[in-house]
C-alpha cells in the first residue's frame, strides 16, 4: 500500500495568532502627549512664579533705589559745599525730592 504523501507546495499554514486589531494610539504617542502637557502646566507655573517674585520684590528694590537716590543727594550737597565753600541754598526747600529727567522736544510748532 501506497503512503500518503503532502501536497505538492505542503500544506497550508495553521493559523495560531489572534487577529486582534490594536485600538488608539502607539504608546510613544501617549507618552510625548504626556510630556508636551506637563511642559506647558511646568512653563505656566514657571511664570506665575515669576510674577509673583516680581511683585514681592518691588518694594524691596524700590527701598534700594530710594536709598541710592539719597545717598547720591547727600553727596552732592557735600560736593557743592566743598566747591563753594558754604552750603548755598540752590533750591526753594531742604525736603529730598526725586530728581526728575524728562526729555523734551524741541519746538515742534513751526
Amino acid at each position: 500500500m501506497p503512503q500518503d504523501m503532502p501536497p505538492t507546495g505542503g500544506y497550508a499554514q495553521v493559523q495560531y495568532k489572534r487577529n486582534i486589531p490594536a485600538r488608539g494610539f502607539k504608546p510613544a504617542y501617549y507618552m510625548i502627549g504626556m510630556h508636551v502637557i506637563m511642559a506647558y502646566g511646568f512653563y505656566n507655573e514657571l511664570a506665575r512664579e515669576k510674577m509673583w517674585s516680581r511683585l514681592h520684590l518691588t518694594p524691596l528694590l524700590q527701598a534700594e533705589e530710594d536709598r541710592d537716590q539719597v545717598r547720591r543727594h547727600y553727596a552732592d550737597k557735600a560736593r557743592e559745599k566743598e566747591l563753594l565753600g558754604t552750603d548755598a541754598k540752590v533750591y526753594n526747600s531742604d525736603r529730598f525730592i526725586r530728581p526728575t529727567f524728562a526729555y523734551t522736544p524741541a519746538n515742534l510748532t513751526q
